[in-house]
């Protein structure tokens, strides 16, 4: 069992660390009969569940005032990235609460950056 888990690990991609809270992007690989495209799906992670390889992640959105989740297994083939936009600040590992909030209420606080990294991105801005 951990031999065949061993060979899963080696193909796995180095993602950005998350956690619930989080905003993030799912680049995700669709394919429709013979064609291949990207779709990105962007939202707040509101779990994490699982450990090793089957280990998954829901993220959920508004698009039309219509809350819509997607659960997505960390290893999947079909992720080419997941990119890290606002770092939630947050209490729970499961934030199923915000499924009955709207608007403004449903907002989640962003978690201060230190102040050197702050820095360090306003020098490589200038340059």
């Amino acid at each position: 069992m951990k031999v065949a888990e061993a060979s899963f690990y080696a193909n796995t991609k180095n993602h950005p660390a998350f956690k619930s809270g989080d905003t993030i992007t799912v680049t995700y690989r669709i394919v429709e009969e013979n064609k291949e495209r990207l779709q990105k799906f962007r939202g707040v992670v509101i779990q994490r569940r699982g450990r090793g390889n089957t280990q998954t992640f829901t993220v959920r959105k508004i698009s039309e005032s219509i809350g819509v989740e997607r659960i997505f297994p960390i290893n999947s083939p079909f992720i080419e990235k997941i990119e890290l936009i606002k770092v939630g600040k947050v209490r729970r590992a499961r934030i199923f609460y915000l499924r009955k909030l709207t608007g403004k209420k449903a907002r989640i606080k962003e978690k201060k950056m230190a102040a050197t990294t702050t820095a360090k991105k306003a020098a490589t801005a200038a340059v």
